[in-house]
């Protein structure tokens, strides 16, 4: 299901090949010894795609007569002519001294409010040590040992482990590989420090960035918000300078990093010439449920330590080397539902313990927001053939047939990779079959899911780096970023490569990206749990 990548895939007149990945050998059919039926070959995709480079460059192909016309009718000029408009043209200097002018005023304008761009220089991502690695086994005997679970939740999560995608190479934090779990404020703090401080020491190490260079910093996590804040702490830690503008973002979910890029974007478009710092992450180890209901037993499961450190900038002299420039951010918000609000919900159990509750209405409520947003995102990405399709489809469903099926605009057109958030597995199937994705757009975040698990918000940079590290990234290839999140949210950002770009040094797939994509087993749905 982490299949590889696009190509040929009938086999015809070639070797056997084998799948490295999957180590299953793929066998070539017999070479046919007729040729095809053209007529009944013809297929549906090809006809779209030529549609749609000729819908793309409608407007080249026009203009390209009337530049034709230009050239044959400048070739004929001659000295005489040049001197005639030049003569015309002294006698209404006025005009076009006022003409010069508006052009400049114009050009002025255009200049001083149009949006700044925004580049994102580097990333990193933190990869924990290896003794904080848990595996299914292991997550079983410690829950079963600490005696907070009773067998129905016992064998619930021991499902869930099962069939959501994780390998068994997540991190969990130290305090929960004691026995009893030793949660407390100063292991909390430790974990924080420990995946903020990582990530932003690898970041500022590839970059060659001072601390003090940085005038803006944008920090998100969910759960964890001490006194003083994660950003103070930073701020502590790098000794960044008084000035800065400093940010905590916190209860805002999964989709947290999206946001606060999107703040770091309007605070560069105000502030000139600076650097902003996003560091987005969640904390596991006072958040970790010790109760019986199975719909806060999910997060226990699917959650795992991570982080990322991204480094922005608004300075032209920076476009040379960065990786990526901002296109679009679009977020959507659908808190004023109240079953929308409430189906990521903080809260205690009839036991008094808290945990955080996922609505068995997650699902539907997330595919809404989806709606919404790509409904938003459509128009500013899509080929004009796509909405074209879209609308007539749309006019035609209302006009004249009912039972019409909609149009899915095809966003493969638009977007060269997809980076959608581990959220879990049910969350990348679901946008696979409605976004009609192939198994390679899905690739990064199945992998992401198996090696890291669910690390929240920062999920999305670790896919954004396997497709690095895979060397997939070429100049011009463009990003989807998408998000889900408690409240309920769902934002997307949208990237592209200004280069060819190469992943950066202690990448977290440095030394186990020759072992993906491995293949997963196709399990039933995750067990709907009863709300209790």
């Amino acid at each position: 299901m982490g299949g590889g990548g696009e190509g040929d895939r009938s086999g015809e007149g070639r070797d056997p090949v084998v799948d490295s990945a999957t180590r299953v050998t793929i066998r070539p059919r017999s070479p046919s010894r007729r040729l095809p039926d053209f007529l009944q070959s013809v297929n549906l995709k090809y006809v779209k795609l030529g549609y749609h480079y000729l819908i793309t460059h409608l407007l080249t192909l026009c203009l390209i007569p009337l530049m034709v016309v230009i050239l044959l009718e400048a070739g004929r000029s001659n000295p005489e002519d040049i001197r005639q408009l030049w003569v015309h043209l002294q006698y209404n200097l006025v005009s076009v001294l006022v003409g010069s002018a508006f052009l400049v005023f114009g050009s002025t304008v255009y200049m001083m409010t149009r949006p700044r761009p925004i580049y994102l220089v580097d990333y990193a991502c933190y990869r924990p040590p290896d003794n904080l690695k848990v595996r299914s086994t292991q997550f079983m005997e410690h829950s079963r040992l600490s005696g907070n679970f009773d067998e129905p939740a016992l064998e619930f999560q021991r499902k869930i482990l099962e069939r959501g995608g994780l390998g068994e190479e997540t991190y969990v934090p130290e305090a929960m590989h004691y026995l009893p779990p030793r949660p407390s404020m100063a292991a909390a703090r430790e974990e924080a420090e420990q995946v903020m401080f990582g990530a932003l020491d690898a970041l500022f190490q590839n970059t060659a960035v001072k601390p003090k260079d940085i005038g803006i910093l944008v920090v998100n996590c969910s759960l964890f918000n001490p006194t003083p804040s994660l950003s103070a702490m930073i701020v502590n830690k790098y000794k960044l300078r008084g000035n800065i503008r400093s940010f905590n973002l916190g209860g805002m979910g999964c989709s947290a990093g999206v946001i606060a890029v999107d703040l770091a974007k309007d605070l560069l478009q105000v502030h000139r010439s600076t650097y902003a710092v996003v560091v987005s992450t969640e904390n596991i180890t006072q958040n970790w449920y010790f109760g019986n209901n199975k719909a806060m037993l999910i997060p226990n499961c699917l959650f795992r330590v991570g982080g990322a450190a991204v480094l922005l900038s608004n300075k032209s002299a920076d476009r040379g080397r960065a990786k990526y420039k901002l296109v679009h951010v679009v977020r959507t918000h659908r808190g004023a539902d109240h079953k929308a609000f409430k189906c990521v919900y903080q809260e205690q159990d009839a036991a008094g313990k808290v945990g955080v509750s996922l609505s068995k209405d997650l699902m539907a409520i997330a595919g809404g927001a989806l709606k919404t947003n790509i409904t938003t995102l459509g128009p500013l990405v899509l080929p004009i053939s796509e909405q074209l399709l879209f609308f007539a489809t749309l006019v035609a469903k209302k006009l004249f047939n009912a039972k019409v099926k909609p149009y899915i605009p095809d966003f493969k057109l638009a977007f060269d990779h997809f980076c959608i958030h581990a959220g879990g597995r049910a969350v990348i199937d679901e946008l696979e079959k409605n976004l009609q994705l192939l198994p390679v757009h899905v690739e990064a975040s199945r992998m992401t899911l198996h090696r890291f698990g669910n690390t929240s918000s920062s999920s999305i940079w670790y896919e954004l780096a396997y497709m690095e590290a895979k060397g997939r990234m070429r100049k011009g290839n463009r990003i989807w970023q998408i998000a889900f999140g408690s409240g309920f949210k769902c934002n997307s950002a949208v990237w592209q490569a200004l280069r060819t770009v190469k992943p950066s040094p202690n990448g977290p797939w440095e030394d186990c990206i020759d072992k993906y994509p491995v293949q997963l087993i196709d399990n039933l749905a995750y067990p709907q749990p009863k709300q209790q």
